[in-house]
């Protein structure tokens, strides 16, 4: 259990470190999204 919390709590930081405010965390969750949107369409 400790490891998962530990793990999870890594990974979060690394997400919010890449992500300097949170309009540019909305864009990169936008921009994810749109990307797998062109994917599904594309196939």
């Amino acid at each position: 259990m400790k490891k998962t919390t530990l793990l999870s709590c890594l990974a979060l930081l690394t997400l919010l470190s890449a992500c300097n405010t949170i309009s540019g965390a909305g864009k990169d969750v936008s921009a994810g999204g749109q990307d797998i949107s062109h994917a599904a369409n594309h196939d």
